[in-house]
C-alpha cells in the first residue's frame, strides 16, 4: 500500500531534500526508481492494481532489488561525497524498500473468485 505514496516521494526527492542540483545518477537513480515502483504496483496482482500480471513475490523481491540499488547508489556511483542531504535519503528509502520487501505478505488480502476475478465479497449465484 506504500509503494504509490513511496514512489512519489522518491520521484521528489532531490527537490524535497533539495540535491536537485546535484545531477547526475543522485538525481536519476530516485525518479527512475520511484516512477518503477508505480507502474510496478499498477500491474501487480494484489487488491491496490489496475492489473494483475505480476506475481506479487516477484513484485516484492523487485522492490528488495531495488532497494539495494538505491542504498548503494551513492557510493558505487560516486555521489557520497557530495553532502548527507544527497546520499542519506538513498540510503534509508533504499533500506527502507528493502525491508518492506523482506517483511511483507506474500498473498493477496482478498481471494480470488472461481473464475480467478477479484473477489467482492458479495455473494455471488
Amino acid at each position: 500500500m506504500l509503494d504509490y505514496p513511496l514512489g512519489v516521494l522518491l520521484i521528489l526527492s532531490p527537490w524535497i531534500f533539495g540535491f536537485s542540483d546535484v545531477g547526475g545518477a543522485a538525481v536519476t537513480v530516485p525518479i527512475v526508481i520511484g516512477a518503477l515502483a508505480i507502474v510496478q504496483s499498477l500491474v501487480t496482482d494484489w487488491e491496490l492494481s489496475v492489473a494483475d500480471v505480476i506475481p506479487l513475490p516477484v513484485h516484492l523481491m523487485t522492490d528488495v532489488a531495488a532497494g539495494i540499488v538505491l542504498a548503494a547508489s551513492p557510493f558505487v556511483l560516486g555521489f557520497s561525497d557530495e553532502g548527507t542531504n544527497a546520499w542519506l535519503p538513498h540510503v534509508v528509502f533504499g533500506l527502507g524498500l528493502v525491508g518492506a520487501g523482506l517483511m511483507t505478505q506474500r498473498v493477496r488480502e482478498t481471494p480470488r473468485d472461481a473464475r480467478g476475478r477479484r473477489s467482492t465479497g458479495a455473494a455471488t449465484r
